[in-house]
C-alpha cells in the first residue's frame, strides 16, 4: 500500500461518521415537485455554490439534522442549484425571489420560507415545522 492509499483511505475512515447523515437531494427538474405532487414533507434549498449566506444555511442545517435525526425522518432535503435552476420552473411556481430561500412545504402547500436568514433559531423553527 503506497502512502496516497494509506491516507485516503484513513481519510475516508475519519469521515464514515459524516456520510451516515442523509445528504441532500440534488434537484433535477421533477424531482422536488413529485415529492411535493405526492404530499411529502419537503425542504427546498434553493442555493449558489459561491453564496456565503447559502454555505452558511447549509452548516447551520446540518448541525441541526446531526443533533435532531427526526428530521431526516420527516422531510426530504433538496438542493436546488440556483445558477442552473433559478429562473427554473420550480423557482417561479414557488416565486423564489433570490438564492439563500429555504421553503418548508408539506402536503402541497408551502408551510414556511426564510430568505436570507442565517440564525439557527430560525431554520429550527422551519425544521421544526416540518415535524
Amino acid at each position: 500500500m503506497n502512502r496516497r492509499t494509506l491516507i485516503l483511505t484513513a481519510a475516508a475512515i475519519a469521515l464514515a461518521p459524516l456520510t451516515a447523515l442523509a445528504e441532500m437531494i440534488n434537484y433535477t427538474p421533477g424531482t422536488a415537485e413529485a415529492a411535493i405532487a405526492d404530499g411529502d414533507t419537503v425542504l427546498v434549498d434553493f442555493a449558489a455554490t459561491w453564496c456565503s449566506t447559502c454555505r452558511s444555511q447549509e452548516r447551520t442545517i446540518t448541525a441541526l439534522r446531526e443533533a435532531n435525526p427526526a428530521y431526516d425522518e420527516a422531510i426530504t432535503f433538496y438542493r436546488v442549484d440556483w445558477d442552473d435552476y433559478g429562473r427554473g420552473n420550480l423557482s417561479t411556481s414557488l416565486n423564489v425571489p433570490r438564492r439563500s430561500t429555504l421553503i418548508l412545504i408539506r402536503d402541497g402547500a408551502e408551510v414556511a420560507r426564510i430568505v436570507a436568514g442565517t440564525r439557527e433559531a430560525d431554520i429550527r423553527a422551519l425544521l421544526d415545522a416540518g415535524l
